[in-house]
């Protein structure tokens, strides 16, 4: 009979005390700094009654010019493809509202209209980008997939599923070498979740400490996948557990509440101890863009959903309750659409870019 091979001493030799003592403080030290006990306490955020009206009021903005772009998309005056926000407004004004909009920047995919809304931008110049005329704000070169303002501090608008992710990691490596206390807000989808580059970059960040914020929209289905059938870790929020990475859990349907979380995560990295990663759960009404049917799940699910959970809806019930009145509400609403009209005439009376316009900021041309 053959002799069992020796164990190498490399294998058999037990792990010093030392080291042991070591891992375990290591791992203690990670699990004190988990956010969700601390975003579990907190609740939503304390918001006057003022702050919820401008949250109301920025989320039905996001809404109704969604519904108009949709509207103008079916006339053949937005090409190419269209990807609304509807349904997801409370995680880009819960988010955003929180941010330090001198110092913080902002990169997403291409479902970015409502961001840029979020952050305050003319929706004259968003909705001519749409569009395609010279007057939008990347000059009718990006349209809705590829929006840009480095005013804004706004990177996009990427087509690219997941590639924004890395992109972010460089911009929160910026605010690092640069020490101007700024975060970087890294938005992507559940199905983007899955990206290898996605996971480089959680691990980069990690190691360099770096000021970011990932935040998972999970809209539940991708591009018409659910998520129960194309991802083992359905739990977004644990997914940079293994770069130790401290994880959110959050209702994106509660603006109140992402806010909430927002103020513990932002806290948490500008104090310097790296980055974050947060699941919005959230839930789109349309399909994943303008071209598709949704027919992977029932009206009545959809339907469920706006019912019972509708960003908007919830905080009308708040303000209700605040003792704002049905007709100032609705008055509000209808000054909205008027402005939301106002951009979309804007846009369709603006002129297209010049030819030449194809040759311009092709390079950067300084080195």
């Amino acid at each position: 009979m053959a002799k069992s091979p020796k164990a190498s001493p490399k294998a058999s030799k037990k792990t010093p005390a030392k080291v042991r003592k070591s891992a375990a403080a290591a791992s203690e030290e990670f699990a004190l700094h988990s956010l969700q006990e601390a975003h579990e306490k907190a609740g939503a955020y304390k918001a006057t009654e003022d702050e919820m009206m401008a949250l109301y009021e920025q989320m039905l903005l996001i809404r109704r010019f969604e519904e108009k772009a949709g509207q103008l998309y079916g006339l053949g005056l937005i090409g190419g493809f269209c990807h609304l926000y509807i349904g997801q407004e409370a995680v880009a004004i819960g988010l955003q509202s929180a941010l330090d909009n001198e110092r913080d920047s902002v990169i997403t995919g291409y479902r970015d209209h409502g961001h840029m809304l979020a952050y305050g931008i003319d929706p004259n110049v968003i909705m001519a980008e749409l569009t395609g005329r010279a007057a939008g704000i990347s000059k009718g070169k990006g349209g809705s997939m590829h929006m840009f303002s480095t005013e804004h501090k706004f990177y996009g608008g990427h087509g690219i599923v997941g590639a924004q992710v890395a992109l972010g990691g460089g911009l929160a490596l910026a605010h690092k070498y640069k020490e101007d206390g700024g975060l970087c807000l890294a938005y992507f989808g559940d199905g983007a979740a899955n990206q290898g580059q996605v996971y480089e970059t959680f691990n980069m960040a990690a190691l360099w400490n770096l000021p970011i914020v990932f935040v998972v929209e999970n809209n539940q289905y991708a591009m018409g996948t659910a998520v129960t059938r194309s991802s083992a870790e359905t739990e977004f929020y644990r997914r940079g557990t293994a770069f130790r990475i401290p994880g959110m859990d959050v209702n994106g349907m509660d603006a109140l509440e992402v806010r909430g979380a927002a103020e513990i995560a932002f806290k948490h990295v500008r104090e310097g101890n790296g980055p974050v990663l947060m699941e919005c759960n959230t839930y789109r009404y349309r399909g994943h863009s303008m071209s598709d049917p949704a027919k992977y799940r029932t009206r009545e699910e959809v339907q469920e959903k706006r019912d019972t959970q509708d960003p908007i809806e919830g905080m009308k019930k708040l303000l209700l309750k605040k003792g704002k009145s049905e007709d100032e509400l609705k008055a509000l609403d209808k000054a909205i659409r008027a402005r939301v009209a106002a951009s979309a005439d804007f846009a369709e009376t603006s002129p297209e870019p010049e030819p030449s316009e194809l040759y311009t900021e092709v390079l950067v041309e300084e080195y």
